[in-house]
Parts: C-alpha cells; sequence; structure tokens
C-alpha cells in the first residue's frame, strides 16, 4: 500500500480559513505576441472558409447534377448575340431551369462555360439537369431538321420548296444549271441559309456522279457523264417505279446505239416550260412536232441538257441499264408499263390498254384517238387536228405509244 503523507495538525481558526490556491503561470512574451495572434485569426478564417467553401461545393455540386422542372421534352430557340443573362431568361421562360435564373448563371461560371455558350435550336431532354442543358447548348448540338427534295423536279421547283421552307435564311442569287442538284433526304439546322443549301446539294451531285460515272457499263452510249445526267433525268420523268428504271434506261440505251429518235413526252413538256415542269394540259399534236432542241420526237438523240434533276437510283439505271433488246414501252393501266422488242408487239400492247381505258372511262370523257406510231416516219395521226390535245393518259401512266 502506499504510504500517505503525514496529517499536519491545524488550529480550528486555521481549519476555517480556505487554502491559497498558487497563482497561474505567467504567459510567455511569446504567447502575447501581435503575429501570433494575427496567425491564430487567419488559420480560423481560413477554417471558416474551408469550411463555407466545402458546404458551397457541395451545395452547387447538388443542384448541378439535381432533374430539372421540364416535364417532357423540348425545343428552344436561342438567338444569335444572346448573352448568359438573355439565355437563362429563356430557358426560365420556356421550363428549362427553375425560377432561380441565378443558379444557372453560377453552374456556367462553375463549369467555365461562359465563353462557349452557343446560339442555336436545342433539344431539351425533360428533367434535364443544369450541366445537362449547359453541356447541350456548349457543344452545339442543335436539332437537325429533315428535308426531302423529290426526284425529278427542276431546278426551279427545288428553290421554290426551299424558298417556302421557313427553317432557312437569305435568298438564292441564281437558279442552279439543272441536272446538278442530288434530290435526297437532307438534315439542316434552322438557320442555314438558302445558299448553302443548295452547295450541299451539289457537292453531294458530283460525289455520286463521279462514283456511278466510274463504274458505268462499258457500252453505255454516253460520252460524258453530263450526257449521263441527261438521260437519267429522262428516265426518272419517265418512270417512278424502282422496278422499271433500269428496264427504261435500256429502251433508251438500245434507240441511242440505233440512231433512233427517243421519242419521250417530258422532253416536249421541257422545251414548252423549261424550269416550271409542268405544262398543266395533256401535249397537243402540234406540239409533238413542234420544232424545240429538247423536243425527241424531232431531235435525233439526247437533248443539249437535262430535263429535271434526277435522282441516284435513275442515275444508276442510266449507268447500267438492263441487258435486254426492248425498244417500246407503253403504260400497261397499273401503274407500270410494257415492254417490247418489236413494234408489232407494241401496237398490241397500244390497243390493249385502248380496251382497258374504254373499260373505266366516265361516258363524260372523251374517247382516246388512235395514237400515233413509235417509229414509222410514213405513218401519221388520222382523225385529230393540229390543235387537238394528245390522248389522254390512262390514271397513274403516261400512254404515248413509243413507251
Amino acid at each position: 500500500m502506499t504510504e500517505r503523507p503525514p496529517i499536519s495538525p491545524r488550529s480550528p481558526r486555521a481549519a476555517l480559513e480556505p487554502e491559497q490556491v498558487p497563482p497561474p503561470p505567467k504567459r510567455s512574451a511569446r504567447a502575447r505576441s501581435p503575429l501570433v495572434v494575427a496567425g491564430n485569426a487567419i488559420i480560423t478564417v481560413l477554417l471558416i472558409g474551408m469550411l463555407g467553401a466545402g458546404g458551397v461545393f457541395f451545395y452547387g455540386k447538388q443542384k448541378i447534377e439535381a432533374p430539372g422542372p421540364l416535364q417532357d421534352e423540348k425545343i428552344v430557340n436561342i438567338p444569335a448575340r444572346a448573352g448568359m443573362n438573355d439565355i437563362a431568361e429563356i430557358l426560365q421562360r420556356e421550363g428549362v431551369i427553375d425560377d432561380n435564373r441565378w443558379a444557372f448563371i453560377g453552374s456556367v461560371f462553375a463549369l467555365k462555360a461562359r465563353a462557349d455558350l452557343k446560339p442555336g435550336e436545342y433539344a431539351f431532354q425533360k428533367q434535364a439537369s443544369l450541366r445537362e442543358v449547359i453541356g447541350t447548348i456548349v457543344e452545339g448540338k442543335v436539332v437537325q431538321h429533315p428535308v426531302t427534295i423529290p426526284e425529278g423536279l427542276t431546278s426551279e421547283q427545288i428553290i421554290e420548296r426551299l424558298s417556302e421552307n421557313e427553317i432557312f435564311s437569305g435568298t438564292v442569287r441564281e437558279i442552279p444549271r439543272e441536272g446538278t442538284l442530288l434530290p435526297e433526304t437532307y438534315k439542316f439546322p434552322r438557320g442555314t441559309s438558302r445558299e448553302q443549301v443548295i452547295q450541299r446539294l451539289q457537292q453531294a451531285q458530283k460525289r455520286v456522279l463521279a462514283e456511278i460515272w466510274e463504274r458505268r457499263a462499258s457500252d453505255v452510249p454516253v460520252k460524258t457523264s453530263d450526257q449521263l445526267v441527261t438521260l437519267a433525268s429522262i428516265i426518272e420523268k419517265e418512270t417512278g417505279k424502282a422496278d422499271e428504271r433500269s428496264r427504261v434506261a435500256a429502251v433508251f440505251a438500245n434507240r441511242l446505239k440505233q440512231k433512233m429518235k427517243l421519242q419521250s413526252d417530258p422532253t416536249i413538256i421541257y422545251g414548252l416550260v423549261g424550269g416550271k415542269g409542268t405544262l398543266g394540259r395533256p401535249i397537243k399534236r402540234s406540239e409533238i412536232m413542234q420544232a424545240s432542241p429538247y423536243n425527241t420526237y424531232v431531235i435525233e438523240g439526247l437533248p443539249p441538257g437535262p430535263i429535271a434533276n434526277p435522282g441516284r437510283a435513275s442515275l444508276e439505271a442510266a449507268a447500267n441499264p438492263a441487258r435486254t433488246r426492248d425498244l417500246f414501252f407503253v403504260a400497261d393501266g397499273n401503274g407500270g408499263h410494257s415492254f417490247t422488242e418489236t413494234y408489232e408487239q407494241h401496237q398490241k400492247n397500244v390497243a390493249r390498254l385502248r380496251t382497258m381505258e374504254k373499260q373505266i372511262q366516265n361516258d363524260a370523257v372523251e374517247p382516246l384517238d388512235e395514237p400515233a406510231p413509235a417509229v414509222a416516219p410514213t405513218t401519221t395521226e388520222t382523225g385529230t387536228t393540229q390543235d387537238e390535245p394528245a390522248p389522254k393518259p390512262a390514271p397513274r401512266a403516261r400512254t404515248r405509244p413509243n413507251r
């Protein structure tokens, strides 16, 4: 056991008096230094600042990543020259961000994205977070609008369509040369200039034409790629059926090889109306033999240029026609055509078509006259005047006997 110190006897008076506590040690001069005081204050401020910054960072990160208020996907247009405050106001008005636009502005600064915000039309996803919203604008993920240019339109008709489309801007200074635009479905952002659209269609046509010309059949009766486009434009206007293009191409290729006139009605129409594309009435018999650089009932070989802008399929057909001996084709009454090698069989097909037409025609419709033969210069139409329209076509098909 540990020995306790001996207890000294005290007087009653001394026992009643409190014991005196020794005085605290004196603070050193170093502890009382202003530098130390200042250092302690700085450390305290830094600690508080770090805690505050951590809290702000945690809150900001949570705010940036939190789902937004947008209930459904929405397209919003941010105009050119819109500043950060303008963008925040637009997004707030459209419901992409909540009422606290400062959270968006703060997030832009936090992500160092102020200089990278781009104008354009954007599609924001449902409940897009601030990070996703800002990322979409910074990356310039603008909405791409599909625009389809149908095959067989003239350049003038294509320009008219582009002029009517509100997503494009500006005007076209000059109508492009016929046959230099590639009909296809393209995608453009809102605000694309119409001149840029034309340039893209022309570039696409040059690329596709070069590819097709490179792998054309060796016996194609055209000498240049421009002539190939001209032939393809006639094929394009003669049939819209995919499975017929190569066979129609074969008819015209065989005629060119045998020095026969092409006798294509669409070339007559183009010679009459040019780039407007449509005549709006049947061809008159007087117009069939009317002199025109484009009238293939009169001229030998191909016309001087395309009569429309052919699509890829017609270019392919012109470059690689079917291996047939067909020289004639006529509408079959069902939306397609009947093809033959001889004029005699062709006449039978024409007669069959006339019989079908008579069965479906209303009594109020004037009966069709006997059509002119395709290749027989000594044989002419009878029973018609020079100003009388050519035979009326059957529904959805042309009926001229040379086709």
